[in-house]
């Protein structure tokens, strides 16, 4: 007797399915981050601006000293920019915490103090883009908006089974959005990037979604390219209780005003030179191998000597210092 033929699931019940299964996985799983306590708009947007390009990990002392020092978008605003640079210090691109400072005295000056509710007001902001506007939007107010970030295109790419990017990524992230939970549902999605659906080894036996999953395992986004690897010296200059650091000029393409070491000319002719130890250090696509050398002031080249000046040791972490700066100063135990 032949069977009945079997009747595919109707697309509108498969979504829903699909949508209650990944937001329950969230609601037993997530990640008990401090931006998720309450939704306000402040940490969210604070939180959105230091994750860009950043891991997690690193994220969370910076918040937790960020949100101690600045409570409020008004302390934020009332704060001078170097403070802020000195809290942002070791998160790297300094460009985000200028414009988001920027942004709070914009909200505090011209708004009364109130961030925008509206993704589209949202990105009238200094350095609020696409991404940003929607995950506060959506998060904590609720707006049915969807985000993508790295994370979301890698779920969407193996779930479709086509590589997407930003003009094939949004308009799909949108159909798929729970509008009843956008700010969950977009935390659900970047939470299952983050960690199960990721770049290398996805754990897709553990995987919520799978039974709609295209491409399960498939690698998805671009080869990485070779990083460069730069070797450079620093001078640690120490003297009473005191470090020689230096400043980069204002209008320098990065890290601008930020202070480091003073950097030291291949080679040095100095027979006071010592080597104190090598520290490594990665910025975006370069990874640094750093000699750090114990010299005395008068072995510094003149243009060092003019951009520093002597800084008391308690003073030093009061300073917005380059990533670098701080690991040095660090493992020299200052």
């Amino acid at each position: 007797m032949p069977q009945p033929a079997k009747t595919r699931e109707p697309e509108e019940a498969s979504l829903s399915r699909f949508r209650a299964a990944l937001l329950g996985w969230y609601g037993r799983h997530k990640r008990a981050l401090p931006w998720r306590s309450d939704g306000d708009p402040y940490r969210v947007w604070v939180s959105e601006i230091m994750l860009q390009q950043t891991r997690v990990a690193a994220v969370l002392d910076h918040y937790r000293l960020f949100l101690e020092a600045f409570p409020t978008i008004q302390a934020l605003a009332s704060a001078p920019e170097e403070r802020v640079l000195a809290l942002w210090s070791g998160l790297g691109y300094y460009r985000r915490a200028r414009l988001l400072h920027r942004a709070a005295r914009f909200v505090v000056e011209e708004l009364g103090g109130e961030i925008p509710a509206t993704q589209a007001a949202l990105r009238k902001l200094p350095g609020v883009g696409r991404y940003t506007a929607a995950a506060i939007a959506s998060i904590s107010h609720g707006e049915p908006v969807a985000v993508v970030d790295g994370n979301v295109a890698r779920v969407l790419s193996r779930l479709d089974g086509v590589p997407r990017d930003d003009a094939s990524a949004w308009p799909r992230a949108q159909q798929i959005l729970d509008p009843r939970s956008p700010g969950d549902w977009n935390q659900a999605m970047m939470e299952l990037g983050a960690t199960l659906c990721t770049p290398q080894a996805p754990q897709c036996l553990l995987c919520p979604v799978r039974e709609w999953c295209r491409a399960p395992g498939a690698a998805v986004g671009r080869p990485q390219a070779a990083r460069k690897q730069v070797r450079m010296r620093r001078a640690l200059v120490e003297h009473s209780h005191r470090v020689y650091l230096v400043q980069r000029p204002g209008d320098a393409p990065k890290m601008a005003g930020m202070w480091e070491l003073p950097e030291v000319a291949e080679p040095a002719a100095h027979s006071e030179e010592k080597q104190l130890f090598v520290v490594h250090h990665s910025i975006t696509d370069t990874d640094y191998e750093v000699r750090v050398l114990g010299l005395p002031l008068k072995a510094l080249a003149a243009k060092e000597k003019r951009a520093g000046r002597w800084v008391p040791c308690s003073e030093i972490w009061k300073l917005p210092l380059t990533g670098l700066a701080r690991k040095i100063l660090h493992k020299q135990g200052l």
